[in-house]
């Protein structure tokens, strides 16, 4: 069925028409079922949410009992790519499993770059024990002894994993002499950032109270540029506590406010914004910190995982038992309704009460999982914690410090160039957006309501196309409705062309924008493109939102 922009309704298609990633899996075996096929293209082709993966669950499902690996593995595949997007790397350990189990009874079945895939995707299910307790630590052992035993992967990042692991069980011993095998190595492709990896180090060291040696492997991070989103904010943050400790508050007192800049609006960074936190309360500015906690509060409602979410809690805690002492304790913050929460005022010792709470439940629910009390212990070290220097002034914060810093290429060539994946990549990380690559380099990211979805078309992949799918769904009995809506959308609006899809028992309503960039396109207009893109694929998933 067509919408009245013309969309195709093909089956078997990914999103954009196009023959999807899972068509580029390697035929052998049971030949795949055509009705499993069309299923799974009809939910790739929903937006994002519970019932999505729920459908790919039973897609799975069905054709595990069908003998269909190949439509098994691809909508699992979905499903994980789905969790990453929504910070749910807890789900992936039983699909990820699944997918290991497939692969190992068919090797043939997944080519090069999705084979290298799988083994990321293990590496991140092995990373969700940590972050959160609904991973079994039995499930995540075995993950990660799999993941040992396979040649390909590189030692370095099992070193990691273990060490990691250890840490959060408490069991510093063994993580040191796991860390002493991971430090000095090159993580490798399947490793993770390169760039963050001085910061992964120093973090680990932080916590152990080795603050010189933490100061130490972040001056041994690479001195050329390295191609990371998060630096050098990241390394920023893992510095602050140690230069405060080690009599640098200053240098300490910059970081802050450099990486905060960008830190207080970016969803992603919510992890950092516990040693944000921290740094206020022992540096001796409890008021800046109470300025970060009502600024950033309403975060630890949807937090990406337990661990940021303990952490964060335990470090508003510790901000406002100092503010109280220093005599801040009748301020008030405000903190917004949330489900069956309304909105309420709070003073300074009742969040600080209530910010204790959350984090000794996740703590206590950590602990029990794991079978120690390492994470109650690190939480009442944490909150018995008191200011170790005096205050310096805070640098100004109403320019970026780095603004002299001369342009990179990317924004300093203007001239036009063909269109490319790296391009849109590119354009997305200086917007400082979050987003998914798959393996069809279709990039997908999410936007308030909005699904948006950039990818090239044309025989040269000279077309930029960007699709924007709802998040609200219509039942199928509303498509008279549904037309019209896209029809006066049409008429009022140049962008996105907007059109519906029936699915059979509910309704899709999604907008596409094509651009011919034939003759090429300079950074700057492709980056307005996607702010066009972007703004009013936004605009017109809120008005189907907004539909009574």
């Amino acid at each position: 069925m067509t919408g009245p922009g013309g969309e195709p309704g093909g089956r078997g298609l990914d999103p954009f028409g196009s023959p999807g990633w899972w068509s580029g899996l390697r035929r052998g075996g049971r030949r795949p079922d055509p009705a499993l096929a069309e299923a799974l293209a009809d939910a790739c082709d929903t937006p994002d949410g519970e019932a999505r993966g729920t459908e790919l669950e039973r897609i799975a499902a069905h054709a595990d009992a069908a003998g269909d690996d190949r439509t098994a593995v691809a909508a699992r595949f979905a499903l994980i790519e789905s969790c990453l997007s929504h910070g749910q790397r807890w789900r992936l350990v039983e699909p990820v499993r699944r997918c290991l189990a497939a692969v190992d009874r068919r090797p043939d079945l997944l080519p090069g770059p999705q084979a290298e895939l799988l083994r990321r995707y293990q590496r991140y299910a092995v990373e969700a024990l940590p972050g959160s307790p609904r991973v079994g630590l039995d499930q995540a052992r075995s993950l990660l002894d799999d993941l040992a035993a396979r040649a390909a992967v590189d030692d370095p990042v099992v070193a990691e994993l273990r060490c990691r692991i250890a840490d959060h069980l408490g069991d510093e011993p063994t993580a040191r002499r796991w860390y002493d095998r991971w430090s000095p190595a090159d993580p490798g492709p399947a490793g993770g950032c390169p760039g963050c990896a001085p910061a992964r180090r120093a973090e680990l060291l932080a916590g152990w109270g080795d603050h010189r040696a933490a100061l130490a492997a972040l001056r041994d991070a690479p001195g050329d540029p390295v191609d990371c989103t998060e630096q050098p904010e990241r390394s920023l943050v893992a510095g602050l506590l140690p230069w405060l400790r080690a009599g640098e508050p200053e240098r300490a007192a910059e970081a802050h406010v450099r990486a905060y800049r960008r830190h207080r609006q970016e969803l992603a960074a919510f992890p950092y914004l516990a040693t944000h936190l921290r740094w206020c309360a022992l540096a001796g500015h409890p008021a800046r910190g109470l300025d970060v906690l009502a600024e950033q509060l309403p975060r630890l409602d949807q937090p990406p995982d337990d661990l940021s979410a303990m952490e964060f809690a335990a470090a508003g805690a510790l901000v406002c038992a100092l503010a109280a002492r220093a005599g801040l304790g009748g301020r008030t913050l405000h903190r917004r309704a949330y489900g069956v929460r309304p909105a309420a005022e709070l003073d300074v010792a009742t969040l600080g009460a209530t910010l204790l709470g959350v984090a000794t439940a996740l703590a206590g629910s950590f602990d029990a999982r794991n079978g120690t009390g390492h994470q109650s212990g690190r939480i009442a070290s944490w909150l018995a914690e008191r200011p170790v220097a005096a205050p310096v002034p805070l640098p100004p914060d109403d320019a970026p410090d780095d603004a002299d810093d001369p342009p990179d290429e990317a924004t300093a060539d203007g001239e036009p160039r063909p269109l490319s994946l790296e391009m849109i990549t590119d354009a997305l990380d200086r917007r400082g957006d979050r987003y998914a690559v798959d393996g069809g380099d279709t990039v997908v990211g999410r936007w308030g309501e909005a699904l948006v979805q950039f990818r090239r078309a044309g025989e040269r992949g000279e077309i930029l196309q960007a699709r924007s799918v709802a998040s609200r769904r219509l039942p199928a009995d509303r498509v008279a409705e549904a037309y019209a809506f896209c029809n006066a959308w049409n008429h009022d609006r140049l962008l996105p062309k907007a059109y519906v899809r029936d699915l059979g028992g509910e309704l899709v309503l999604a907008g596409d924008i094509a651009t011919d960039l034939a003759h090429g396109v300079a950074p700057a207009q492709l980056t307005v493109l996607l702010d066009a893109a972007v703004d009013t694929g936004v605009a017109y998933a809120e008005a189907v939102a907004a539909l009574p």
